[in-house]
């Protein structure tokens, strides 16, 4: 994973002997005063054990091997608990922070499109009590329209303060929060507003006119439709019999002392049904209780060091998903402060950010962040670029020093003096202040993991889990400058490994033993709602009255305890002559290819070989193109034969490189004009491939390439 040296031998040596001359005068006092031994200490130890001594486990984190952990503060096991004692305990302190719009305006492009630009100001905040108060008077008000306790409630909604404030409001009112992606299908919104019969809905005032409106359609029981904008407060196109409200309005109703009687929820009671993204069919409503949500935010703050009220957090990932809904509870439950954000202005050089203005981690600075590896790739791979884009003198001093950070982060040591003169400006693209960086909703690749350690300056912590599990399951330590795992179980869960005849992963496998990832603990959730069959396969209890999770995931667990995830069953396919091939790998290889912007294995056990469809890197396709003297539209480039052989031999050179097997290799490829994002219905939310509709979507070219066409 190390970056070429591409410069003199003589000069390389001179560097390094400079470099070890510097290292011992300085190592002596750095090592005492910075504690880097205690440090590498913490990452060679132990983790986890089996507490049955058996290599299957259960797996449990070593500090917590008597009993699992189910919350943070005794008595405190409810949602509207945790928000009461947070803003009993924090109530000026900063609490949700929204940003100003100062102005907009349209942006002609070179290529006649118009794109819409902001200038924002600074973050606007609700402390903790007023939040607080918001979340009552609007939970009241919500009760004075007739919403009841115990009674499913929807909330289809962009990531922003008013999410969680209605969010709030429902879990003290006891209504249960049926939540929804932003970009689910009009039929796949309709089928979960029906099937959990809801008959009022939080939403926007752009998803209500964009979207819901059509699925409103589709819904009969809907009457009541609030939307946490300000104005306007009705739309005379609204299907009738339908009622529209604004947050505000809504909470005036609540003030009143009349409404002021809620009934409170217990900790078995639903809190949220949580409807997953539908990566292999019709989206799955996972019914979570107020306890498993509170076990799972419990596991994951005990895993991040010295966790306050003096750090500050950036939402920005959609809030329908339970890693960032964890994640923000986590941080209410410490007194952090919540600044929100989207993808469009998250960073200066962000799509809807006017050149020359702040993107939100500019103006933030966040201490702590969450984030899917499809958008810590993106970054990898714009750095990468503009390193390639340097002069000889800097891009050799950022790849010496890229290197020589490695070393040292390999060894548990940091390097201030890199830190501050060569990735500052790397650092400074997330705000300059990150202290901790959390991946989740799918595997991070190492290339990736170790590009963030190194010119973020920060830990990455790898976390594990799944909406049945409330996002819980295991999150690395953040001083574990190790690869490709996900760390040890959090305090909440423990873990089993199940033998899987048909894949060949057996606990007594050495030297580790692998086998479909089981998570046992509090934070299991209910099941599916209204899928009793779904929820016999997947769950079961145990003897002890444990419930459990079948993942479906492979993974092994290695010494000291830490799991790696390697494989899922789902992605396992047996070729023509018997080899199994895991898509998912192949996959996670081949994305670290610059020219890849995303990739799709694909094969048929009647078939020999693997194919692929890719989504290319524009500028770096277009330098090929030009390469090899071809000349057209994108459209035109992505569809000619020449350039798919040309990135086929690419690709296969990154594949032997990476060590890939003859038959793991993609012998024929599609290039793909059209990038895949949640709003095409190729991809999930968290940019999750959806196999079943990209396999649909390309069914020509799979017939082409398999020789049918």
């Amino acid at each position: 994973m190390k970056l070429k040296e591409d410069m003199n031998p003589l000069l390389l040596q001179v560097f390094r002997s400079v470099v070890w001359v510097y290292s011992v005068i300085t190592f002596i006092p750095w090592y005492f005063l910075s504690g880097a031994g205690s440090n590498l200490e913490r990452a060679r130890r132990i983790k986890a054990r089996s507490v049955s001594g058996h290599p299957a486990g259960p797996y449990r984190a070593v500090n917590n091997q008597d009993k699992l952990v189910a919350w943070l503060h005794p008595g405190v096991d409810t949602l509207d608990k945790m928000f009461e004692y947070a803003a009993g305990r924090f109530p000026q302190r900063d609490c949700l922070g929204t940003r100003e719009v100062l102005s907009e305006e349209d942006e002609l492009q070179p290529n006649g499109k118009v794109f819409k630009k902001v200038i924002l100001g600074n973050y606007n905040w609700l402390s903790y009590e007023e939040a607080y108060h918001a979340s009552k008077c609007f939970g009241s008000g919500l009760a004075a329209l007739g919403q009841k306790p115990q009674c499913n409630i929807a909330i289809f909604c962009e990531t922003r303060a008013e999410w969680l404030v209605a969010a709030q409001a429902c879990f003290m009112y006891n209504f249960p929060l049926v939540t929804l992606y932003a970009t689910l299908g009009p039929m796949a919104i309709a089928h979960g507003l029906n099937e959990t019969e809801v008959t009022h809905i939080i939403t926007s005032k752009d998803l209500l006119q964009s979207r819901l409106k059509v699925s409103a359609l589709l819904c009969p029981l809907i009457c009541h439709l609030i939307t946490v904008d300000s104005k306007p407060s009705s739309w005379p196109d609204v299907p009738r019999g339908i009622m529209v409200y604004n947050m505000d309005a809504v909470k005036e109703m609540g003030s009143k002392p009349v409404n002021s009687e809620y009934l409170q929820p217990q900790a078995s009671d639903i809190a949220v049904i949580m409807y997953t993204s539908g990566s292999t069919g019709i989206p799955k409503g996972v019914m979570i209780s107020h306890g498993n949500i509170m076990a799972g935010i419990t596991g994951m703050a005990e895993r991040i060091p010295n966790l306050n009220e003096t750090d500050t957090y950036i939402g920005y990932l959609p809030l329908a998903h339970v890693l960032e809904l964890s994640a923000e509870l986590v941080c209410i439950s410490h007194g952090c402060r919540i600044g929100y954000s989207s993808p469009q202005t998250l960073a200066d050089q962000s799509t809807k950010i006017k050149k020359g203005s702040k993107g939100d981690t500019s103006v933030l600075k966040p201490t702590l962040m969450a984030a899917v590896p499809e958008i810590m790739d993106r970054i990898y791979k714009n750095v990468m670029t503009k390193v390639e884009e340097m002069s000889k003198f800097q891009k050799t001093l950022f790849v010496l020093a890229y290197n020589y950070k490695m070393e040292q982060i390999s060894k548990g040591y940091n390097t201030p003096l890199c830190d501050s003169l060569v990735f500052k400006r790397v650092r400074a693209l997330l705000g300059g202040n990150t202290r901790v960086l959390l991946s989740g909703g799918a595997p991070l690749s190492a290339a990736t993991q170790r590009f963030m350690n190194i010119c973020l300056c920060c830990p990455v912590g790898q976390g594990y889990g799944l909406t049945e599990t409330c996002g819980a399951g295991t999150i690395s330590e953040m001083w574990d400058y190790s690869t490709g795992r996900v760390g040890a179980p959090l305090v909440c869960s423990e873990i089993t490994l199940k033998d899987w005849e048909e894949g060949g992963y057996h606990s007594t496998d050495k030297p580790n033993p692998r086998g479909e990832i089981l998570i046992g603990g509090p934070n299991v959730t209910m099941g599916y709602f209204k899928s009793e069959g779904k929820n016999r396969d997947d769950f079961f209890v145990d003897e002890r009255g444990q419930r459990w999770f079948c993942t479906g995931d492979i993974g092994e667990f290695h010494s000291d305890g830490c799991l790696k995830i390697i494989d899922r069953k789902k992605d396992l396919v047996k070729l023509q002559a018997g080899e199994y091939v895991s898509l998912g790998k192949v996959e996670a290889v081949l994305k670290n290819c610059s020219l890849i912007d995303n990739i799709c294995a694909y094969a048929n056990s009647d078939q020999s070989y693997v194919i692929s469809f890719v989504v290319p890197n524009h500028k770096q396709l277009m330098a090929v193109a030009e390469q090899m003297q071809v000349r057209g539209t994108w459209e035109e480039i992505c569809n000619n034969s020449q350039m798919e052989k040309e990135v086929l031999r690419i690709i296969t050179e990154a594949a032997i490189s990476a060590k890939l097997e003859r038959f793991e290799i993609p012998k024929k490829i599609r290039l793909s004009a059209e990038p895949w994002t949640p709003e095409t219905g190729l991809v999930t939310d968290a940019f999750k491939l959806k196999r079943k509709e990209l396999k649909t979507h390309y069914q020509e070219d799979i017939e082409r390439m398999y020789g049918g066409k």
